[in-house]
């Protein structure tokens, strides 16, 4: 093996200095028919290059191989169910499921096709050792986390299902600062599109047919200059730490009671347990949410800040003003999670039936893009209870407007602005749903190097 590893490196040492710069090494890989992105490149060079120099040389070369094989001899024994030396795929479909993964034997088959070089449809060691050589996932958990519906990247949407981290992760206390890189990116996504969100409760609250985008922006703008765009953006930004850390918390309790113990949690499980842990982080958070939308419809001068705004409507209302539209927001978490997820299986399973030959690994843009996708879905189909708890949170700002609950208002609006009545402000909020996606996803990477988080 040290002598099929050694002429390896000769062979991509084009210059025969004895070291690799991170050109040679891809050009080397592409004439080697090596498929990989320039992310994944990126990774096996840097993880090799203990010295960081910015070059391999022969004994890192060595080194990374040797460890990567012990990785890649553990995952094949891992789905080598009955040890007889070959991977079927049917030990895929079973090694899957275990870690939560449903998959049919079609999908299997495909995967199989993507490895095995002498069309027996099974895999030997020296099939999966070539395909996984320079390929940086080699656990099978690893290649599975790759379709977690869980990417740490936010939207500003407050339903999505939590962060799921490896026991290593918990251990080595990875995940506390993944939940940091995510909160960051969180906040400046937010900033970032708070006008198109600020602009989406003022349709939504006010229900005018004549008020467009331009419009709306125009209106806020003259009435408060362009500061007012990110009113009530701070008490979003504040919410994020304590939803986090009360839905992480609450998520990985609900895990523990609907699994036992040992055993990896599967789509349902995932789904119930976010479900709940959702509603648990809403009823923590709640107030907050009154007082973002409160902020966000005032008008200029109404209130000085947070602690002012709070303070009036504990004056005027009583605290029971904080819980407003509390029953359509809970009654909102069910449908956005079971389609946010039924979609993105559904997308899952398409480009495993569709590309899977050319890659186990979807990448990045694969993924964001359902995560995008299934998201807006979930949107669609919970945004009426979204604006109708918007409207009762905000109801007693508006002057002459009867303060009714959810059914009333439910009523209200299909009698007085027809079903179209209930998508009130959906444009602004689709719109923000792409540059949320990229931004988080640009300034989530950055804190997680940053931070010092480990890629695998």
């Amino acid at each position: 093996m040290d002598a099929l590893y050694g002429d390896l490196f000769w062979q991509l040492d084009y210059d025969k200095d004895g070291t690799l710069d991170i050109l040679e090494f891809q050009e080397g890989l592409m004439d080697l028919g090596v498929t990989q992105s320039l992310e994944e490149e990126q990774k096996i060079f840097t993880t090799g290059d203990v010295n960081k120099d910015g070059k391999l040389d022969f004994e890192e070369f060595m080194k990374y191989l040797k460890d990567h094989e012990k990785k890649m001899k553990l995952a094949f024994k891992s789905l080598d169910k009955n040890n007889d030396g070959k991977i079927e795929a049917s030990e895929i479909v079973q090694s899957l499921e275990t870690l939560g993964l449903t998959i049919s034997e079609q999908q299997a088959e495909l995967i199989l096709q993507s490895i095995d070089a002498d069309g027996t449809m099974t895999v030997d060691w020296n099939e999966w050792r070539d395909y996984f050589l320079f390929n940086p996932a080699t656990d099978i958990e690893e290649i599975v986390r790759f379709w977690k519906h869980s990417t740490g990247i936010d939207i500003g949407d407050s339903l999505t299902i939590p962060d799921e981290f490896t026991e290593d992760e918990k251990k080595s206390g990875q995940w506390w600062r993944q939940l940091l890189a995510g909160g960051v990116a969180g906040a400046v996504s937010r900033t970032s599109t708070a006008p198109l969100d600020r602009l989406k409760v003022m349709m939504q609250v006010h229900g005018s047919k004549s008020m467009n985008i331009f419009g709306g922006f125009r209106q806020m703008i003259k009435e408060g200059g362009i500061r007012s765009l990110w009113r009530g953006n701070g008490t979003n930004v504040i919410k994020i730490a304590p939803e986090t850390a009360v839905k992480f918390w609450a998520y990985e309790q609900y895990k523990k009671l609907l699994t036992e113990e040992g055993q990896k949690i599967g789509t349902f499980e995932r789904f119930v347990s976010g479900s709940m842990a959702g509603a648990t982080a809403q009823t923590f958070i709640y107030p907050m949410e009154v007082l973002k939308t409160r902020l966000a419809v005032g008008k200029t001068g109404q209130y000085s800040g947070i602690y002012d705004c709070a303070k009036k409507i504990l004056k005027h209302e009583g605290f029971g003003a904080f819980y407003k539209g509390y029953i359509p927001n809970l009654l909102g978490i069910i449908p956005y999670a079971g389609i946010d997820l039924a979609v993105y299986e559904l997308l899952k399973s398409h480009w495993l039936d569709n590309f899977a030959k050319d890659s186990v690994n979807p990448g990045v843009m694969v993924l964001l893009g359902c995560g995008a996708l299934s998201s807006t879905c979930g949107q669609l189909a919970s945004y009426p209870l979204a604006l109708v708890r918007t409207r009762m949170q905000a109801q007693a700002m508006v002057e002459g407007a009867p303060q009714l609950n959810m059914v009333g208002l439910f009523r209200r609006i299909i009698s007085k602005e027809g079903l179209p009545g209930l998508y009130r402000g959906i444009t602004p909020n689709f719109m923000k749903v792409l540059p949320a996606v990229g931004i988080s996803y640009v300034v989530y990477e950055n804190m997680k190097q940053t931070l010092g988080v480990t890629q695998k």
